[in-house]
């Protein structure tokens, strides 16, 4: 039998009024991807239109569908509700278990009951284990030789990153710091607290990711708004919507972008070397808006958020207006489609896939509530060529609807390990997949040697 946060059931009234709520015919969802996606009328909701999967888990055996010429299997199995991934330099791979703090002061109203009860039946509603797990599979053949509690006693744990000898930590309200040995299956050591995060009572958008600069001196950390457009006040927002940059050395920080609703994933693109995030965009104006997007980021960049979506277009529900912001508002890279709530990225820089997925992007898409149909629910993959997305998304790996429209997992975040292959969290089938090529494309021919060119 499932866990119990895989089957709720919903009283009929409140399933007649889910029902009963709409935004009008929803556009092929192709026209929500790319670098200009359709941008139709917004159409304001007093209750935003709702379409819940509900969450039902994996049955024995079940695995989701890769792409032709790759494989799923599950590198782990049975854990608590897993959101995020990292792999250490030598190959273990630590797994976030994980979910939201209390946020006593968030969703209040009829708006906030009916988003609570979409949340239970979509299975986001399990208590936080707080922990991070790992695993290893050194010699790659499917049997992991060390399964174990890597650090406890987090507090909504998310982003991880490690520099050196020190191991970072994105808790929900704290960046912390913890040191580290090569091959260290466990820290017990008590944290160092390197910065303070938003949080409070309200800490509407609760997970904060974590990255290192290439050379480690700078750490960079995702804090998405309190709010869907600034109902809660933008006193609220103080360093929200935001990635903020860290010192790890003094913990002094400054806002490195802003105006980014909620900002999740992040990698450094291997050709450009520049950061890129992805971003889940505002709710209730519309089944088709408004797109997630992915999107380099610059210093000082204001993308938009709370004012205006995709550059300048202007959100009417924001009072009052700030014309001088909505001027400067940097029109994303890429669009994701809206509502996939795309928050894994990851971009693929190993050798074990095909030549065409070199340097392109991996996009883990955990699936919408506020569009009829359904969207997300699948990893996507965008091709890249001189540091720019180069291609429509591809569907990459998918398999977590049923025929029902049941959820049987939801992807989360990915990486990359250190065999070249794909890791994917999937926080409702408490499992993490693991898709690998069916044949790994031969190795390079090594170059002749000096002599034989002179032949």
């Amino acid at each position: 039998m499932p866990k119990a946060h895989h089957a709720v059931l919903i009283a009929a009234p409140v399933a007649l009024l889910l029902a009963a709520c709409g935004a009008g015919p929803a556009l092929p969802p192709e026209q929500g991807y790319g670098p200009n996606p359709a941008l139709p009328a917004a159409r304001k909701q007093t209750i935003p239109v709702m379409k819940i999967a509900p969450a039902v888990g994996w049955a024995g055996g079940q695995t989701p569908d890769a792409a032709p010429g790759f494989v799923a299997t599950a590198l782990v199995r049975g854990l608590d509700h897993p959101r995020w991934l990292y792999v250490l330099p030598n190959g273990d791979v630590l797994i976030a278990e994980t979910n939201a703090p209390p946020k006593p002061e968030d969703g209040k109203g009829l708006k906030g009951w009916f988003q609570k009860i979409i949340m239970k039946r979509a299975g986001a509603t399990p208590p936080s284990a707080n922990r991070i797990t790992l695993v290893r599979d050194a010699d790659d053949d499917g049997t992991l030789e060390v399964r174990t509690t890597f650090l406890s006693g987090l507090h909504s744990p998310f982003g991880m990153a490690l520099v050196g000898d020190t191991f970072y930590v994105a808790d929900s309200d704290a960046l912390l710091a913890f040191p580290y040995q090569a091959g260290q299956t466990r820290i017990t050591a008590p944290p160092r607290k390197i910065a303070a995060l938003p949080a409070g009572p309200i800490n509407h958008h609760w997970t904060k990711n974590v990255i290192a600069s290439p050379d480690g001196g700078k750490l960079y950390v995702t804090v998405g708004s309190n709010s869907n457009v600034g109902e809660n006040g933008m006193a609220a927002e103080e360093r929200r919507a935001a990635i903020l940059e860290i010192d790890p050395a003094t913990g002094a920080s400054r806002v490195f972008a802003s105006g980014l609703r909620n900002p999740n994933g992040m990698g450094w693109q291997p050709q450009s070397r520049a950061l890129w995030t992805s971003v889940n965009e505002r709710d209730e104006i519309g089944n088709d808006l408004v797109p997630d997007y992915m999107t380099s980021v610059r210093d000082g960049g204001f993308y938009g958020w709370p004012y205006s979506y995709y550059g300048q277009t202007v959100d009417t529900r924001v009072k009052p207006q700030r014309p001088d912001l909505v001027a400067k508002a940097i029109k994303p890279d890429y669009a994701l489609g809206a509502h996939t709530a795309s928050l894994g990225l990851t971009f693929y820089d190993a050798d074990a896939f095909p030549p065409r997925y070199k340097g392109g992007a991996f996009i883990g898409q955990h699936g919408s509530w506020n569009r009829k149909p359904v969207s997300g629910y699948r990893v996507v993959f965008v091709p890249f060529a001189n540091g720019k997305p180069s291609g429509p998304a591809e569907p990459f790996l998918t398999g977590f609807l049923d025929a029902k429209g049941q959820a049987l997992g939801r992807p989360v975040g990915v990486a990359v390990d250190k065999f070249g292959a794909l890791l994917v969290a999937d926080d409702v089938g408490d499992t993490v997949w693991r898709v690998a090529a069916n044949t790994p494309p031969p190795a390079p021919k090594p170059a002749p040697l000096q002599s034989e060119t002179n032949k």
